[in-house]
């Protein structure tokens, strides 16, 4: 895999990406939630663990539900977004371990230690979260990731049904309005937090 993508794309995902505040009414459709999904579950978790839940928030009911768990700040955001993902992960994903990664017994290695299933299950379904990001917007949408919201609140609305699941963030989707987005915040030249040895 030695080609580059081509500066528009780079430019697209990362180089003049931005978080809007505001988004226009637009729909994100079923077949775009698919899409982004296909693309993102190619991108590596440790072991293939794919601990990352996702809950794709389209309805107004289902806005109204996530609103009522999200800071001020928020709330409006999430209400106007065409979609809101909530990115949460499983804290017994090693059960999915035998078919996920068949090459050796992958789920003996976290059966009996929770502490080590939640470190590992934050850290890669955080992982899928920015792959969600990159393939939404290489799919020509616009995202606003939050962490503004009541994490316990959230599970308990979205996750009932699987008692082992946790929300963790959120991330709005859609076709952002650019009059609303903020100044670009600084970002560090490479010597200010790295070092090549």
């Amino acid at each position: 895999m030695s080609d580059t993508l081509s500066d528009s794309a780079l430019d697209r995902i990362f180089r003049e990406a931005r978080t809007p505040n505001g988004w226009h009414d637009k729909p994100v459709t079923e077949q775009q939630i698919h899409e982004i999904y296909e693309l993102m579950k190619m991108g590596p978790t440790s072991a293939n663990q794919q601990p990352g839940r996702f809950v794709w928030v389209t309805s107004d009911e289902g806005k109204k539900k996530l609103a009522a768990c999200a800071s001020d700040g928020n709330k409006d955001k999430i209400l106007a977004a065409p979609a809101t993902v909530i990115i949460g992960y499983d804290l017994d994903f090693h059960e999915q371990l035998p078919w996920l990664f068949p090459h050796t017994d992958a789920k003996s290695w976290f059966e009996g230690d929770e502490d080590a299933r939640k470190e590992s299950a934050f850290r890669n379904s955080a992982l899928q979260g920015a792959y969600l990001m990159i393939a939404a917007r290489a799919l020509g949408l616009d995202c606003g990731p939050m962490s503004g919201f009541d994490k316990e609140a959230t599970t308990k609305a979205f996750f009932a049904d699987q008692p082992r699941y946790r929300a963790d963030w959120l991330c709005s989707l859609g076709y952002g309005d650019m009059t609303t987005v903020f100044d670009r915040s600084p970002r560090p030249e490479f010597g200010t937090f790295n070092k090549v040895v």
